[in-house]
Order: structure tokens, then C-alpha cells, then sequence
């Protein structure tokens, strides 16, 4: 068996290197472009690391800065609290807080308890007024300036004239 290379040996030859150098090109080109993306992706994920690095010790502050605030309100609050007037105005806030809880789930409990409100509150505004008996007696003591005539309504079983409670 001889072998005998003939010119249509070295063109096919020189066809499959040419063909394998452009192959050989194109390998090169995608590995450059590869690379190229993977340095591009790095380089976003380490921008994107030290943005939330940077957010979360942003973060870290806020909240340490939030838990001192935090804690210098309560200690304020609990100074606070500590006066006599502030616990009188917190009581009463408690007060009205049961209240209107009472006034929406005990049915019965409405009524009667606007009734005494109404009441406690017209007795406080009679008393600041100078109506009330321990006013008026006081004042004729003392003699001080008379209190606004107050006109009582007549009552229901008589028709009567109002009557002048402070000249009574």
C-alpha cells in the first residue's frame, strides 16, 4: 500500500486547517465575550454587595439610634408618670377609655351611666359658676359679688313662674 499525496490531498488539507483556524477564531471570540460578561456581572454583583453593605449598616444605625430614642422616651415617660397630675390625667384617660369600651358592649350600662355623666356634669358646672349652696353661702359670708341670676325651670305639675334660685 503506497501513500501518495496528491495536490487534492494538500487542498483538502489546507481547507480543514483554514476551517479549523476560523473555528479556532470563533472559540476565541465567544471566550473573550464570556469573559468579558462574567468581569461585567462581577463587577455588578460587587457594586450591588457594597450598595446593600452600605444599607444595612445605614440600617444598623437607624435602629441603634431608634432603640436609644426609644429608650430615652420611655425613661421620659416613666418620669413623667411619676408626677401626681400626669398619674391623675392617665387614670382619668383610663377612665374614659373603660368607658367607652362599657358604652359599647354593655347594652344596659349606656344609659344609666350618660345619665350620671350629665348629672356630674351640670353639679361641676353649677359649683364653677357660683350656683351651688356651699358657693352662695360662702359668698353671703364673705360678701362677694353676687352670682347671675339663674332661672330654674317651672316644674311639669305646676305652671308656675320661673323661680329666682339665687334670691331663694
Amino acid at each position: 500500500m503506497e501513500m501518495h499525496l496528491n495536490s487534492s490531498h494538500f487542498y483538502a488539507l489546507g481547507i480543514g486547517f483554514a476551517l479549523g483556524l476560523v473555528l479556532y477564531l470563533f472559540s476565541i471570540r465567544g471566550h473573550w465575550r464570556t469573559s468579558r460578561e462574567f468581569r461585567r456581572y462581577k463587577k455588578m454583583l460587587s457594586d450591588k454587595m457594597e450598595l446593600d453593605q452600605r444599607q444595612s449598616a445605614d440600617l444598623t444605625k437607624e435602629r441603634d439610634r431608634f432603640s436609644k430614642e426609644n429608650e430615652n422616651l420611655r425613661i421620659q415617660v416613666a418620669r413623667l408618670n411619676d408626677r401626681s397630675d400626669n398619674r391623675l390625667d392617665r387614670e382619668l384617660e383610663v377612665y374614659a377609655r373603660a368607658e367607652r369600651h362599657m358604652n359599647i358592649n354593655a347594652p344596659g350600662f349606656a344609659p344609666a351611666w350618660e345619665i350620671a355623666k350629665s348629672q356630674a356634669l351640670s353639679q361641676l358646672t353649677e359649683e364653677e359658676k357660683g350656683v351651688s349652696l356651699p358657693q352662695r353661702i360662702f359668698r353671703k359670708l364673705v360678701g362677694g359679688a353676687p352670682a347671675a341670676a339663674v332661672v330654674a325651670l317651672p316644674s311639669i305639675k305646676s305652671e308656675q313662674a320661673p323661680v329666682d334660685i339665687a334670691n331663694a
